[in-house]
């Protein structure tokens, strides 16, 4: 009793010239931030309504018009050569579905090469993938089956490499599908015009849809945070300063304007929003067809996702800080797209909302309990966060019942955005690591049909997650002395976040993929 008594004391010393201060400093910065994020949401809102209300379509803001072969002696000169790349890396469970569809595009047979660049590493899926080419090359699709004898540069410089081949010089346009990407036969013949018809645009992206979003709760959370990058800040971008990060699939690039901008480099984890940005830098232009949909599948294991969510943080982290000064120097562009690109592309959405969201719900509010002289004002940690949830979820209506888990996901996600986001800042330990996002295809209803036992591939200590156990425990400590101390209501927060961050520690998030 007498040493938790001292403790005391020393605590009610040092807590007010000290730890007060701090801690006050952190809600201030937090609260800054959180404002920012704010006015940036609220903004985006603004322009989609904007968009709407005035009928601002693509097809109204640029020249379209189908490609036609109105004259017979032309042949099919009116279509462009098109390369379709399409990079993979011991993809089993998937390769079938993305070439099937890649071959199955609707476009002049002698304009379309089809371009599979096999990273595999598994001779077996080599083989599968090679035999699979065979078979479409004899029904008469112009198939090309290239490998490589290293993996350097993971998938920027497959496509780098698949570039020099002596076909490509006669493309004009090459498409990118990753291998679980399954676009529709009329995915050219709704892109195309765009490029043909305006010399100016570089870059046609379409929207992804998911066909597993129903597989499990994480699939659904992921659903809506990307509903939302697509429906709201692609849509944005395109719209207001034809301006967006290329998502690195589902996108057709005219190859001058790729060649013009360096082509592919290997220099961080986002080799796609590289490209885009010293593209945009040329003076290039962007569209975004939010009506283009391509199918494509979610990670559904935890550990698949927390790999693609920290190259997907890490990257532009570590891409704001190599190309900040060559952006400010660029001459090419207006300064309202520099700051755009600055603030609003790059430090407002790829920092600051990981930033904000692990320090100020996961560390600053939980430790303001056991210091009662720091009062967060309740527009900062209840309107504010109210407001921009709302504004985030309306991406995805169907799922708006579940904004509350989102929410508590989110938070636990962050944790990995933010260290993942400092490593890129700093560059630090795995900031060029590469692991591709494991799919599963239809591996999972297969097991189910056939009846196999069910024998979990994890064992317990692969499942477990320190981390997250460790801030579960303090975020449960700090809900516990509020209840029973304080006197706002945190605790109500701090448990259901406690419990959040205890599920993924134990590993009962996402799906347990069976032998």
């Amino acid at each position: 009793m007498e040493a938790a008594e001292q403790i005391a004391v020393v605590w009610k010393q040092v807590r007010g010239p000290v730890i007060a201060p701090l801690l006050r400093a952190s809600v201030m910065v937090c609260l800054a931030m959180c404002v920012i994020l704010f006015v940036e949401k609220v903004y985006m809102a603004v322009v989609i309504v904007a968009m709407r209300l005035i009928g601002r379509r693509p097809e109204r803001q640029w020249r379209w018009e189908p490609l036609r072969n109105d004259d017979p002696e032309l042949g099919n000169a009116a279509y462009p050569m098109v390369l379709v790349q399409i990079p993979m890396y011991n993809e089993r469970e998937v390769y079938k579905k993305s070439i099937g569809a890649a071959c199955g595009l609707s476009w002049p047979s002698d304009r379309i090469v089809i371009q599979v660049l096999d990273d595999s590493t598994d001779p077996a899926i080599k083989e599968l993938v090679q035999a699979e080419c065979h078979r479409w090359a004899n029904k008469g699709v112009n198939i090309k089956y290239e490998i490589r004898d290293n993996r350097r540069g993971y998938k920027a410089g497959a496509l780098k490499e698949g570039m020099k081949h002596g076909y490509v010089k006669d493309c004009d346009y090459v498409v990118i599908f990753d291998a679980d990407f399954q676009p529709e036969p009329d995915y050219l013949s709704r892109a195309m015009p765009f490029l043909v018809h305006n010399p100016e645009i570089a870059l046609v992206q379409a929207r992804w849809v998911f066909v597993n979003a129903n597989e499990c709760l994480m699939t659904r959370m992921q659903e809506m945070s990307l509903d939302y990058h697509f429906k709201v800040e692609q849509e944005v971008g395109s719209s207001a300063y034809a301006f967006f990060g290329f998502n690195g699939t589902a996108g057709v690039w005219r190859i001058s304007a790729l060649n013009e901008a360096g082509g592919w480099k290997d220099r961080t984890t986002v080799e796609d929003m590289d490209l885009a940005v010293r593209a945009s830098l040329k003076g290039w232009k962007f569209v975004y067809l939010g009506d283009l949909r391509v199918k494509s599948e979610l990670p559904s294991t935890f550990k698949a996702f927390r790999y693609q969510q920290h190259r997907w943080s890490c990257g532009p982290a570590n891409l704001f800080r190599k190309m900040l000064m060559e952006i400010v120097k660029n001459q090419k562009v207006t300064l309202w797209k520099k700051i755009y690109v600055i603030y609003n592309f790059f430090l407002v959405r790829k920092i600051i909302g990981h930033i904000l969201t692990s320090v100020f719900y996961c560390l600053v509010i939980p430790a303001t309990v056991f210091v009662p002289e720091v009062e967060i004002p309740r527009w900062g940690y209840f309107y504010i966060p109210t407001v921009i949830t709302l504004l985030n979820a309306v991406g995805t209506p169907r799922s708006f019942h579940l904004v509350i888990f989102w929410v508590l996901f989110e938070n636990v996600m962050s944790l990995h955005r933010t260290k993942a986001t400092f490593s890129g800042l700093l560059e630090l330990g795995r900031v060029n690591e590469w692991v591709v996002t494991e799919k599963l295809g239809d591996i999972l209803k297969m097991k189910v049909q056939s009846k196999v036992t069910k024998k979990l591939r994890m064992r317990i200590r692969e499942r477990l997650q320190l981390l997250e156990l460790g801030v579960a425990a303090y975020i449960f400590f700090c809900g516990s002395y509020d209840l029973l101390f304080g006197k706002r209501y945190y605790y109500v927060f701090l448990f259901m976040q406690s419990i959040a961050f205890f599920v993924v520690g134990v590993g009962f998030v996402g799906t347990l993929v069976p032998n």
